[in-house]
């Protein structure tokens, strides 16, 4: 397994990292605890979770994922020897805390609770799982400026970070689903008043979704604050699985109609050129994907994501591929003709 160091902090992180997202709705706490398994023992280092979690959010199992996560913790006595990212809520939750944000109060009671859920003493790194202020995330390209929005500033969230990282709560601080001007912004604040600096910055790259190389993956290379690539097999589009309208059985797309940021007539072209490709070249599909993204001389590390330990084992499988030049030349082929269809 190879290892990346997470920003400036001098830890190192395994290229791939186990996504948790699904412990506690689609998974049980012992198929949890199973994954959590095979994962360390191939060589995974680095699981990330949220507060959150699972998805899809609701009220009634918000934060089961990091109990789940907290009761393998205390299972196998040995906590330094794996990396924890969670990360704390941006507006909009109105099950959490009253209304989610990201206040000195409020980040104060996330990472207590997430602390206690986890049973641990601290996280080795704390993430925004999306700005405060509003702008373009979650699949929404155009930015529109609003002169009246309350967002709760950054410099008052990064200086509760501080505070973590003072107190040994947290060892390092990462963005997610964040902008270009997000990442300056908070590394300039960094530098100008003595705060932590970001190591990394979670959102979404995979094949349909290349929009981190726009404006991102510069600042991830001069700035060393790398992609924590998630969902990198669109929602498991990138599979194959869900072409001609299928829908398999368990499958996420099938249980949850929240899910349809990969579905788009689009993303069914581009999917099937892709799919075309791996098979022409005797390729898993869903592993070309992700080897794709772990290809990426911008990525800290590619959030792998299973509901079955088959699924898992092909993922893992992925980290020992190399991509050939034709193929990576047939991708780039598509991306030409097809960029972007589900950003």
């Amino acid at each position: 397994m190879q290892t990346r160091q997470l920003g400036n902090t001098g830890i190192e992180v395994s290229r791939l990292c186990l996504g948790t997202m699904t412990f506690g709705e689609q998974n049980s706490e012992s198929e949890a605890h199973e994954q959590l398994d095979r994962a360390v023992a191939f060589g995974i280092n680095f699981i990330d979770t949220a507060e959150m979690y699972p998805v899809p959010p609701k009220a009634e199992t918000q934060g089961r994922t990091e109990a789940y996560i907290g009761s393998w913790l205390k299972r196998r006595e040995s906590r330094d020897d794996v990396i924890v990212a969670t990360k704390v809520t941006g507006p909009g939750m109105d099950h959490l805390r009253g209304g989610s944000r990201l206040t000195r109060q409020q980040i104060l009671q996330a990472i207590d609770t997430s602390l206690s859920r986890l049973q641990t003493d601290y996280v080795d790194l704390y993430q925004l799982h999306w700005p405060d202020r509003r702008t373009n995330f979650f699949g929404k390209l155009g930015y529109e400026h609003d002169d009246e929005e309350d967002a709760i500033a950054l410099e008052e969230t990064l200086g509760t970070l501080k505070e973590l990282v003072d107190a040994g709560k947290v060892r390092a601080i990462g963005l997610s689903n964040e902008t270009p001007w997000g990442v300056m912004h908070a590394l300039n604040l960094a530098e100008r008043l003595d705060l932590p600096r970001v190591a990394s910055v979670q959102n979404p790259y995979n094949l349909l979704n290349r929009t981190f190389e726009v404006g991102l993956a510069e600042i991830a290379h001069r700035e060393n604050v790398g992609l924590l690539a998630y969902s990198p097999l669109g929602f498991g589009v990138l599979s194959g699985k869900y072409l001609d309208g299928a829908r398999p059985a368990r499958a996420r797309l099938t249980l949850y109609e929240r899910f349809q940021r990969y579905t788009s007539p689009q993303a069914e072209d581009a999917t099937r050129a892709y799919v075309d490709i791996a098979h022409e070249h005797g390729l898993n599909p869903a592993q070309m994907a992700l080897a794709f993204v772990n290809s990426r001389s911008f990525l800290t590390s590619n959030i792998i994501g299973a509901t079955t330990m088959d699924q898992l084992e092909d993922n893992l499988a992925s980290e020992s591929m190399k991509l050939e030049q034709d193929v990576l030349d047939d991708i780039e082929e598509v991306h030409r003709r097809l960029p972007n269809p589900c950003p």
